[in-house]
Parts: C-alpha cells; structure tokens; sequence
C-alpha cells in the first residue's frame, strides 16, 4: 500500500469519527467511532502495519507523546494540582471499586489468574499491560498472554460512550448555574486580560522578545526543552526510584507554564496540536491490530465479564467518595472511567462535549476551567502512576 493512500484511509476513519460525534452532539465520541473502524479495518482489507506506512512509526509517536503530555501541563498550574485532591482520592478510589468487584464477584465467575491479569490493564495504560502479558507469558500461560492485550485495547469501547453521557449530564448542570449566575470561571494563574478582554498568555521569560522572533520553532523548542529535562530526571533517578517520564513530563509542563518559560498552550500556537493528535490517535489505534477475530472470541466471556464487573465497582466506589467529597456523581465517575482510557482521550472527550454544549466562547470557558483540569489529573493519576505500580505486584501473583 502507497504511503499517502494509507495516510488518506487512516485520516478518512479519524475524520468519520469526528463528523458523527459532531452530528450526535458528542453521544457517541468520536474515538469511540474511529476505534471500531480500525477494528473492521484490520480484520478486512487494513495491512499489519499501515499505520507505520502512513508515516507514524512509534519513534514518531513517542516523540509527539513527549510534546503533547508536556503541552497538557500548561493547562494546568501548581496551584490548580493541590486543589484536585478530591479529583485523585475520586481516581483512586475508582481504582479500589474495580479491584474490590473483582476480587470479590469476579473470582466466582472466572479463575484467580484470569482476575489478576485483567486488573492492571483495566486501570491502566500499555505498560501495564505488557507486564502482566510479559507475565502470563513466563507463567506458562499463553492465553491469558493475548488477554491481557485485548483488556486494554477494548476496555475503551467502554469508557468512551459512559464518559460522554457522564459529562454531558455535569456540563449541563455546570450550564444552567452559570446562566443562573451561581457560577464563574475558574481563573488561570498568571493570565492577564488583554485589549477587548482578550487573554495575554505570553511567558513572562519572554514578554519583551519581539514577535518576530517568537517563532512557531521557538515556541517548539521550548516545549521539546521541557520534555528533554523530563526525560533526563527520569533517567538519573532510575536507580533510586522509577519514574515515568511522561509523568514527569506533565509536572515539568505545569512548573515551566508556572515560572513563565512556556505560555499556556503552546503546541496550539506553534500550529501543530492538530497534527501532534492525529498522529498519537493513530499509534493507539495500531494497537488493535492484534485483536484478530478468532482471539477476540476465545476471551469474549472474561472479558466483557471482567469489563461490566469492573465498571459497577467503580461507579460504586465513586459515587460514595464523590458524595463523601461533595463531588456531584456525574464527575466522580467520569473521573474514575478515565482508568480505562488516559490521555489523549480524556482531553478529546472533554473538549468534544463541551463544544456540543455550547457555542459561546464565554460559556465554553467556564465549562473547561471546571471539567479539563480534574479529567487530566486522573487520566494521569490512574493510568500513569497507580496502574503500572499494581502490574509490579499484581504479576508477582502469577
């Protein structure tokens, strides 16, 4: 297959994506539509590795993983972090309901290693997924190998829908207490109003750089700066302690938004966030070229099973937190879903619902100062941290 004819398919499915989340209003998410797509795709006519043939290799992907996690922390600020606790005790918390359900009624339908694979990969990411396959695999247990997988490429046919519909029902709660003037947007550190009201968000490093130096590549090199430096702590503590240099990578994002070295979005105002999601959006969904129809239907059972079992213990888990918190229902649960997506699917979902909601600017502000913030965090918190730190004790079990 020609190189751009794989490009021009691949950006076709993203685009159908998009038109039917826009012409539902973001009921079905777009990459809810675009992951089953894929899905037929690979098992008609899509080659293996069509996704590398277009021109999105995983060095590629990484690279745009580095730029858009460090990009997300600018949305964010040290001061918004300490104020999602709730957010992460709600995230948690999810994470707790999913492994008490199925510890609990999961182990009477199906048997303990099938139970103790299937939760890393259901709260989190592909790290934790390739460590319980890497670890069925050396227990003997090859089945159970692909099954951890196909845990993780499917359980977001199941996030994305329940998501949607959760923030939907919070965006227009959030609505109607706006236009009743019962509530304001949430102010970012360090924005100032401009002529005609308009946002500054110029770094204050560089606030008297004339603009025709502060380039698209500037604005890149900045942000490709921040994600090195992550890259470079996670190194040197590796022998101490692990950490995720993506993990890092939004914490470093936050602290240079904070001290004035990176402007609020910048990805966005060099002109290439678009691009950076549409090729990250493709990596993930390369994944799904190993769920063949043959091995999707030999794990069918445990993993719906697991899949609905995990999802009532986590709403139930939450919802009690959120109330415990005064968290409305509606945003602790879709906080606790995002276990079973991460980034970049939180943000996309976020964004895709609030721009159904409404078409003022005004109110769109309003809507994402109080939902983007805590989705980031717990995509972070659950898939990041918590999932990976379960895979390195739960594959001991095996």
């Amino acid at each position: 297959m020609a190189q751009m004819l794989a490009l021009t398919i691949l950006i076709l499915v993203l685009f159908i994506g998009e038109a039917i989340s826009t012409r539902t209003k973001a009921w079905i998410p777009s990459i809810f539509i675009s992951g089953v797509l894929f899905l037929l795709g690979y098992w008609t006519f899509f080659p293996p590795e069509i996704v590398a043939i277009a021109g999105v290799p995983p060095a590629v992907a990484v690279m745009l993983i580095y730029l858009l996690i460090t990009n997300m922390g600018t949305l964010l600020s040290l001061e918004e972090l300490k104020n999602q606790w709730k957010t992460i005790l709600i995230a948690i918390s999810g994470i707790l309901g999913i492994i008490a359900a199925l510890f609990s009624i999961g182990i009477l339908l199906f048997d303990f290693e099938t139970v103790v694979v299937a939760i890393p990969p259901l709260v989190g990411g592909l790290v934790s997924a390739l460590i319980m396959s890497e670890g069925a695999a050396a227990a003997g247990l090859p089945t159970l190998a692909v099954f951890a997988i196909v845990i993780y490429v499917v359980q977001g046919f199941a996030g994305y829908p329940l998501t949607s519909i959760m923030l939907k029902k919070e965006g227009q709660n959030l609505l109607n207490k706006y236009r009743n003037n019962e509530l304001t947007a949430k102010q970012v550190p360090g924005e100032q109003k401009g002529k005609a009201g308009k946002t500054v968000n110029e770094p204050r490093m560089f606030a008297k750089m004339p603009d025709k130096y502060n380039t698209d590549f500037f604005k890149f090199f900045r942000l490709a700066l921040v994600g090195y430096l992550a890259y470079l702590t996670s190194t040197l503590a590796a022998p101490i302690v692990e950490i995720s240099p993506f993990v890092l990578c939004l914490l470093f994002g936050v602290i240079a938004r904070s001290i004035g070295f990176l402007e609020r979005h910048p990805l966005q105002k060099a002109n290439g966030f678009g691009f950076a999601i549409m090729g990250l959006l493709l990596y993930i969904f390369d994944g799904l070229k190993n769920a063949t129809p043959s091995m999707m239907l030999e794990i069918l059972y445990p993993l719906i099973g697991c899949i609905v079992i995990g999802v009532i213990g986590m709403y139930i888990f939450s919802f009690f937190i959120g109330r415990l918190l005064k968290v409305s229902k509606e945003m602790a649960f879709a906080v606790s879903l995002t276990a079973l997506y991460g980034f970049p699917a939180d943000y996309i979902i976020t964004v895709e619902v609030i721009n159904s909601l409404t078409k003022d600017e005004e109110e769109r502000e309003v809507l994402t100062s109080h939902m983007l913030p805590p989705m980031l965090v717990a995509g972070f918190i659950t898939v990041t941290i918590v999932s990976v730190i379960l895979a390195g004790i739960f594959v001991g079990f095996l």
